[in-house]
């Protein structure tokens, strides 16, 4: 039985465990949550994350390094940020026309009043883009500051294929890095089918099925739009622009999807994501080692889809009518709020109270839907990377066929 179908198991068998004793030992859930399920995923969590920083890091430097031009390295950034921005606007518009087409805040009474919700102040996107130089590249690795750990990475890549023969040993030492992360992003594998069990067992049975029932029709519709998102969006990217099948690249990539689904986090996943992406999906290591890390900071498709549903359903709860402009406003806000709340903690609800205050609407109704955010956060990061692998593999073939890989 290979790994994929093991995740997948795992997935079905631990949303099937959380609902049992959600439903029918509530008594039973919280001392095994406490001493199985919340350890267990939290160690394969701590696992995977531990890698993250190294990868990042002697990854970016040697994807730079391989692609040595510094004409082809602006050519390969430029495909990457746009397919990302074009996505990104392709998601969220998905996103507000399904929550106006099926209307999730007017499925019920919703209680408004009395409704808190503290929202964090988020970075000026200003800020971010010129906080992206590191004053101090150790501080940045022990913050796990990405955006900034990118940047110092692509330099020292750059130093690499400039001095060509004169720092050999550097790249000699790198690769065989490479190799161990590689290595131990493989035995950490291992592991994930029984951290992906218990992360959901974890996430269902805290739930609960009252709270999949009231906010049932907003689910719905974000994980239709994320669904119509990741076949339709990236399947098109994939058979049109790269010329492959979509069908082999979702089947190739699954491991990853049910990864990210688990842990809820883009960055957590990363080494995964890659490792899955070059070996399944035949994306050169220069490519995916450039494209990923860059996509799982700054592309958050599936957390674009999520403000637009959101953003609808609480003008619709709180029956305002938002009119084209400001949707237009909620579409380029959440675009350049991917982008600016790169890193941030939460930043999926940062990004909603940035939207909402965008457009005049109550911040305070995002604690109608923070009881269910942490499921839907699984499906849209798995989304999320889906989209770093597209934009990864359309890079690598559109190269391939101009002959400059």
């Amino acid at each position: 039985m290979n790994l994929s179908v093991k995740i997948i198991i795992a997935l079905v068998l631990g949303a099937i465990t959380g609902i049992l004793l959600n439903v029918f030992a509530p008594d039973l859930f919280p001392p095994l949550d406490k001493y199985l399920f919340s350890p267990v995923g939290k160690i394969f969590i701590s696992l995977i994350t531990m890698l993250v920083v190294p990868i990042v890091f002697i990854s970016i430097a040697l994807g730079t390094a391989g692609l040595g031009d510094p004409k082809k390295l602006g050519r390969i950034g430029l495909k990457t940020i746009s397919y990302f921005l074009v996505t990104t606007s392709f998601a969220i518009v998905i996103g507000i026309g399904l929550a106006y087409l099926l209307e999730p805040g007017n499925a019920g009474t919703f209680e408004t009043e009395g409704l808190e919700y503290s929202s964090e102040e988020a970075p000026p996107i200003s800020e971010t883009l010129l906080n992206i130089v590191p004053t101090n590249p150790i501080q940045s690795f022990a913050e796990a500051n990405m955006l900034q750990i990118i940047v110092f990475a692509i330099f020292v890549g750059f130093a690499l294929a400039m001095l060509g023969t004169k720092v050999d040993k550097v790249q000699e030492l790198l690769e065989q890095g490479n190799e161990i992360m590689m290595y131990l992003v493989n035995l950490v594998m291992k592991f994930a089918p029984y951290g992906t069990f218990a992360l959901l067992a974890s996430a269902i049975g805290t739930q609960g099925l009252d709270a999949i029932k009231a906010m049932g029709l907003y689910m719905i519709v974000v994980v239709l739009a994320l669904v119509i998102h990741g076949l339709f969006t990236y399947g098109s990217s994939i058979l049109l622009l790269a010329k492959r099948n979509p069908i082999s690249f979702f089947k190739g990539f699954a491991p990853a999807m049910g990864v990210a689904f688990s842990t809820s986090s883009s960055n957590a996943t990363l080494p995964v994501s890659m490792s899955v992406a070059q070996k399944n999906l035949g994306v050169p290591k220069a490519i995916s080692s450039f494209v990923q890390p860059l996509g799982a900071t700054i592309n958050m498709d599936g957390t674009a889809i999520m403000q637009g549903v959101a953003t609808v359903f609480i003008a619709q709860v709180y029956d305002v009518n938002l009119t084209w402009t400001a949707l237009l406003i909620v579409v380029m806000t959440a675009v350049l709020a991917s982008i600016g709340t790169a890193g941030v903690p939460g930043v999926g609800l940062i990004m909603l109270a940035m939207v909402l205050s965008a457009v005049n609407l109550p911040v305070e109704g995002i604690a109608l839907i923070i009881g269910i955010d942490r499921l839907l956060d699984m499906a849209r990061t798995a989304v999320n990377i889906t989209g770093d692998a597209a934009c990864a593999v359309v890079v690598a073939e559109t190269e391939e066929r101009a002959g400059r890989v």
